[in-house]
């Protein structure tokens, strides 16, 4: 995340990760708030955005972000070397092609490179979590790996245990690896467009003169479905649009609700709530979500199943991911010795039964979800540098 301000010789002043959420809420002036860089990546039709009249490339904003982290890092700990071991999913979001995921690799080390790294090594994001999980065996064993990221779902085959530590990279030890650009955030969508969007007027109608009722546009409710797309509502053309349909909506509160969360830039307090809803459908069959929004206060209860027809289409294309991995791989189920699921998804409940289905319940494992793909990441960096 990146959220800049405007000094008074008209730099940006710039925060990133939870500095980032902190200066932006807080400020009476906000800047740009800017978040998932890595789904742009891969996209090579994207070359950057406009802060404070200079354009800043993908690559340059995540150099901020880097240096920003550095900073940190050497506060902490002292100078940093100049190496480093960078996580990377198998499938970028948005990647469609092989070509596509060498234009983001590329623009990852050209930022790494103006943030002071030199000697830069690239690992799988699922072969960093295999470095954790093989840390607890006795024994060596063919596992699939799940790493569910934000905006990714990559899966791989990799052999490990005991056997593997004897100065071979567990990279040479990957049977197969498969993903898809989807998880976590298109999750929070689904609900953004089942419980939010209607209550602020998708789907209802407003009187166009002389007589003739029209439907409320769907567009400016596709920006609503990624929060931080909500600032490209607020330009005059779109917000005197939705000013001229709510003034003769059939239910006007809805759309004078949508233009509240647009002007007071409630994107982030929007997001939360959506997030704490799907965190308690991991715990709970129902939840209520709530978020009030003047002068509308959306409160629904929501079921884990409704949750779960919502989000079909995603369980769908991960299952069907997972399908041909063991299919190009010729590994079957009884093959797999165990499961290690990670990332935030990896407990929802409908994601954990699409490999309860294909493996039984007694091969899914997992600890530490949040964690270990960092904490083997800095496995494999320890391990190289010996």
């Amino acid at each position: 995340m990146i959220a800049g301000g405007t000094l008074g010789n008209s730099q940006p002043s710039i925060h990133a990760g939870h500095a980032a959420v902190d200066a932006y809420l807080s400020a009476e002036t906000k800047g740009r708030f800017i978040q998932s860089l890595k789904s742009y990546l891969a996209e090579p039709t994207f070359e950057g955005t406009t802060i404070a009249n200079r354009l800043y490339s993908v690559d340059d904003l995540i150099t901020l972000v880097l240096k920003q982290l550095r900073e940190a890092a050497t506060l902490d700990v002292g100078p940093l070397p100049d190496r480093v071991v960078v996580g990377r999913p198998v499938m970028f979001s948005n990647a469609r092609s092989a070509d596509d995921n060498d234009v983001a690799v590329s623009r990852l080390t050209r930022a790494l490179r103006l943030a002071g790294f030199d000697d830069i090594r690239f690992e799988y994001e699922p072969v960093a979590a295999a470095y954790a999980y093989e840390q607890r065996l006795a024994a060596d064993e063919l596992i699939l790996i799940g790493d569910f990221g934000g905006g990714t779902s990559d899966f791989s085959i990799i052999e490990v245990g005991p056997g593997r530590r004897t100065g071979r990279h567990a990279h040479n030890a990957v049977v197969g690896t498969e993903g898809v650009a989807l998880a976590g955030d298109a999750f929070d969508k689904r609900i953004v467009r089942h419980v939010i969007a209607p209550r602020l007027g998708l789907g209802s109608q407003y009187l166009s003169p002389p007589a003739k009722f029209l439907d409320v546009p769907s567009w400016p409710y596709a920006n609503l479905e990624r929060w931080h797309y909500l600032s490209f509502l607020r330009t005059p053309e779109t917000l005197e649009m939705l000013e001229r349909i709510a003034a003769t909506a059939l239910i006007p509160e809805r759309l004078e609700a949508f233009l509240h969360l647009i002007r007071d830039d409630l994107g982030y307090q929007m997001h939360r709530a959506v997030q704490h809803a799907k965190f308690a459908l991991s715990d709970a069959d129902e939840t209520t979500f709530e978020f009030r929004i003047a002068p509308v206060t959306i409160r629904q209860r929501i079921r884990r199943s409704e949750f779960t027809t919502w989000i079909a289409e995603e369980l769908e294309a991960i299952r069907a991911s997972l399908a041909r991995l063991l299919q190009t791989t010729a590994v079957t189920p009884n093959q797999i010795d165990h499961v290690f699921l990670t990332g935030g998804s990896s407990f929802v409940p409908a994601v954990r039964q699409i490999f309860v289905d294909a493996f039984g319940v007694a091969k899914i494992t997992g600890g530490h979800e949040l964690t270990s793909v960092a904490t083997g990441l800095a496995l494999v960096a320890a391990e190289q540098s010996h």
